[in-house]
């Protein structure tokens, strides 16, 4: 399947590089086409840098690494274009303060994860996957030795959250899935399982004890 990381700031970036490093071939694309081909020249004859148009179209598993709200955009712009397609959201609905205090934008028991499974047309695949871990952590723990960081992930679609989870153990993660879609609370900031909460990055046999 092709894969398509659609914004290349912290997340994107640094996911792109663990993908390549794991041998994934990706798609980058963002709305700095010049920024995303630098991108792509400094990751190697795996990364080739798209327009956001071509990605949506080329693409079978679609990375949106952008902020929450810019990811309500996405799916407005594209609408059923985005059928048939396994759409990955790693978002958090938070806004960061000058003191870098964060702050949640949806009431507290609402999930990024839900909203933007709603929004997306019949069809689409979503699975909430790569939001869990800050981007330092996407750097520093990917590929740790001698127990490997855990990726959680949830989804409704199993095979949807098995493409997610290739995509994870490619980025140097053991995959653990949360359940549903309606778990994806757990994994977004202010969540029981996000790292934020917890102050570490469990191995996988951990996580799945705290289940």
């Amino acid at each position: 399947m092709t894969t398509a990381i659609i914004g290349t700031g912290a997340i994107g970036s640094r996911l792109a590089a663990d993908l390549t490093t794991g041998g994934e071939s990706v798609l980058l694309a963002s709305r700095d086409l010049e920024r995303t081909r630098e991108l792509a020249d400094r990751l190697g004859d795996r990364a080739t840098a798209t327009t956001v148009d071509q990605a949506v179209d080329m693409a079978d598993v679609l990375i949106l690494a952008v902020w929450f709200d810019t990811i309500k955009e996405l799916i407005a712009r594209y609408g059923d274009r985005l059928s048939g397609k396994v759409v990955v959201d790693p978002s958090n609905p938070i806004t960061v303060d000058e003191r870098g205090t964060f702050t949640k934008t949806l009431p507290e028991d609402q999930s990024a994860g839900v909203v933007i499974a709603g929004l997306l047309p019949a069809g689409a695949r979503p699975v909430k996957a790569f939001g869990t871990l800050l981007a330092a952590s996407l750097e520093h723990e990917a590929r740790r030795e001698p127990e490997r960081a855990v990726g959680f992930y949830a989804a409704d679609d199993p095979a949807a959250g098995e493409e997610a989870a290739r995509l994870i153990r490619a980025a140097g993660f053991d995959p653990v899935p949360v359940g549903g879609l309606d778990q994806s609370l757990r994994i977004e900031v202010f969540g029981d399982l996000h790292e934020g909460t917890l102050g570490r990055v469990p191995s996988a046999d951990e996580a799945r004890a705290l289940l």
